[in-house]
């Protein structure tokens, strides 16, 4: 194969190069990524090793989706009125005043049952509150062509951490305990702060309004008028909804008579993505990023589904790759439109909408699964959640006919966006 076409097949590493801010969110997203998922399957597992209930595991998404509802759209709305550096330096800090309570309770001679849903509704709050500032400052700093690559680059970011975090979190549980798994996060936390310390300001436009409920409602608005935005957020929810299985892991391994997989299973999904995102540098050339939604969360239910028929661990695990792989091309096209089309000065709103697109679907998700698990079975909560998840997609897919026709150059929106953000550069010029 010729140096070229390697090349057009190798991530785009363009915002890397020319803009600081990114390659600094990048090393913070990947250290936070660590430790949140060392955490995000520790806290799981002591629920099941607490309680043995897959309801019990099952009830974190209850005790989650509140805050993240209620949250999610706040910071959408306050991203749009302060300075957003500062919001993602505090809510990181809140974050690891959580871990280290995980970490308290971890070392307790008997750890409590209760603390665990308390932190977990408050890493709900807070991731509520930061990834509106997050994403919002992403469609800032990143130039409007290299927004495709962007999308790329997190997605590798986000599994890094995915699958170094999970596959480690198995073992270092397994083997030692909880208390190193939250310890690890901790640590995380802490150099993630130091670096959020780097980050540019952020400050929010002089006309920018208080956060309200009106100006909640005005981004609400207009997300409803957009057919395309809401193909890509009804889209999301209803895969994750039917077809997120994750809080019932543990429940397959050990009916495949596989528990040593624990740890694999969690990080197969992103070693499917990472996959893709290694090879994304077409993507970068793409125009259809409404096909990236609809085709990534159609393959995203297929896999799950055939996850739940195969009783060989191995298949199982290749299935989870190839649903990860599903869900990095639909997040890119998710995650493209948005940036593409969504006018500044509503953009952490629309952010915090997003935040409960791709965030509220796997909190339901889980209670769906748990609840199917503990009914039918464990393997049937995968393969009907599945089956559902295709179902639903194909329908939204010709109740919104605007996102399939998505053009980039031609869409209304994407050009208004890309003419007011090459705006400044041709005035000073």
């Amino acid at each position: 194969m010729s140096t070229s076409r390697i090349s057009s097949i190798l991530p785009d590493l363009s915002p890397w190069r020319s803009v600081r801010d990114f390659r600094l969110l990048f090393f913070q997203g990947t250290v936070t990524y660590f430790g949140s998922f060392m955490a995000m399957i520790a806290l799981p597992l002591q629920i099941k090793h607490l309680t043995d209930s897959p309801l019990a595991v099952g009830a974190m998404g209850a005790v989650e989706l509140v805050p993240l509802v209620v949250f999610g759209l706040y910071g959408g709305a306050l991203a749009d009125a302060v300075d957003r550096r500062r919001m993602i330096l505090l809510t990181e800090a809140g974050l690891g005043v959580l871990a280290l309570m995980l970490l308290v309770n971890a070392l307790l001679p008997r750890p409590l049952l209760w603390p665990l849903y308390v932190v977990a509704a408050g890493v709900s709050a807070l991731t509520g509150l930061q990834r509106p500032a997050l994403d919002s400052l992403m469609a800032r700093i990143v130039p409007h062509d290299q927004l495709t690559a962007a999308a790329a680059l997190n997605g590798l970011r986000y599994q890094i951490g995915a699958i170094a975090g999970p596959s480690l979190a198995g073992l270092v549980v397994a083997y030692a305990g909880f208390a190193p798994a939250y310890a690890a996060t901790v640590l995380g936390f802490v150099v993630s702060v130091a670096l959020c310390t780097r980050l540019s300001p952020a400050p929010p436009s002089r006309d920018a309004e208080r956060p309200s409920l009106r100006g909640i409602a005005e981004g609400a608005r207009y997300a409803w008028s957009r057919p395309v935005l809401l193909g890509t957020y009804a889209i999301d929810l209803v895969a994750m909804l039917f077809a997120f299985p994750n809080t019932i892991f543990p429940f397959l391994a050990e009916e495949l008579h596989a528990e040593w997989s624990l740890g694999l299973m969690y990080a197969a999904g992103s070693v499917g993505s990472l996959l893709l995102g290694l090879t994304s540098g077409w993507t970068s050339r793409v125009r259809r990023h409404g096909l990236f939604v609809v085709f990534g969360a159609a393959a995203w239910g297929v896999a799950i589904a055939a996850a739940g028929w195969f009783t060989n661990i191995w298949l199982v695990l290749l299935c989870l790759a190839a649903a990860g792989a599903g869900d990095m091309l639909s997040g890119l096209g998710r995650g493209t439109i948005w940036n593409q089309t969504i006018p500044e000065d509503l953009r952490g709103r629309l952010a915090g909408i997003e935040v409960l697109s791709y965030s509220v679907g796997p909190q339901l998700g889980q209670m769906r699964a748990g609840a199917m698990a503990g009914w039918t079975g464990t393997r049937s909560a995968f393969w009907s959640g599945g089956l559902a998840c295709v179902a639903s997609v194909a329908a939204l897919a010709v109740l919104l006919p605007k996102l399939i026709s998505y053009d980039a150059e031609t869409d209304e929106d994407a050009r208004r966006r890309r003419e007011a953000k090459e705006a400044p550069s041709a005035a000073i010029a």
